[in-house]
């Protein structure tokens, strides 16, 4: 029996459309048929993931970021951040001036004690439901599972916590922290299971793939991927709208 993961975008879909990519779900059942566990190993929010997983008639996935587990449809665990790390970032951000979004719970909803994150960003292009409270008090908050700075590329310096967690930046103007262990995620779900890591095979294609490619277990690279993960890769097959999930699992005779 092996433990498959896959990721979403650019793995599971066609990364020029987002469209589930046919061939690739066709082997995910063949996967299943032989007895094998089929997963989806995502950095995406348990709420983000839910729909996806659906459609691809998905039951187990690893989502934010490591921090999430559903098996066979239902959540297993889904934990915050740090909290303490966190506020020592937030309150730097908070005293150097920049906005701050906090999402304290697992959903679109994210709190903010005034519009600085808005009048110095504008809206996220995700959709947010922006919940003003002028007496928030970050430290009362019960769970932080991510929280965004709109502060630019050119001050991250300003901000001496900046590192004690992981965090993501896609444009100049915000980034964002969130879970970065899908590794320990799936490592998690593969211990609840009662099985071996050395059965794990993990299928990625982007640089935040990079840290679940480890040397426990079977990794395999889209070849539409990041250029280091390839390098860190066992195998590396086509792309995923050249059925490459296929092509790999037919490789290692999977199926």
């Amino acid at each position: 029996m092996k433990y498959f993961f896959f990721d979403i975008d650019g793995t599971l879909t066609n990364i020029h459309t987002g469209e589930l990519v046919q061939s690739g779900l066709e082997t995910l059942r063949k996967l299943e048929a032989e007895g094998n566990f089929v997963a989806i190993a995502t950095g995406r929010a348990y709420y983000k993931t839910i729909d996806i997983a659906a459609k691809a008639q998905i039951h187990n996935f690893v989502a934010n970021g490591g921090a999430a587990l559903v098996i066979n449809d239902r959540l297993v665990k889904n934990a915050p951040l740090d909290k303490e790390k966190a506020l020592k970032i937030i309150h730097e951000a908070d005293e150097l001036g920049y906005g701050i979004l906090v999402a304290f719970k697992d959903s679109i909803d994210v709190l903010m004690k005034d519009h600085r994150f808005l009048e110095q960003f504008g809206e996220r292009k995700e959709k947010t439901n922006y919940i003003y409270k002028p007496d928030l008090d970050y430290d009362k908050i019960e769970n932080i599972y991510k929280f965004y700075i709109s502060m630019p590329e050119k001050d991250e310096y300003k901000l001496k916590n900046r590192d004690l967690l992981g965090h993501i930046r896609m444009g100049d103007d915000y980034f964002w922290y969130q879970h970065d262990q899908k590794d320990q995620g799936i490592i998690d779900m593969v211990d609840y299971l009662g099985g071996d890591i050395h059965d794990v095979v993990v299928f990625g294609d982007g640089e935040n793939d990079v840290i679940m490619f480890k040397k426990e277990w079977t990794s395999i690279a889209m070849g539409n991927g990041y250029p280091p993960l390839q390098e860190k890769a066992d195998y590396v097959t086509a792309s995923a709208e050249e059925d490459g999930i296929r092509k790999a699992c037919e490789h290692f005779s999977w199926i």
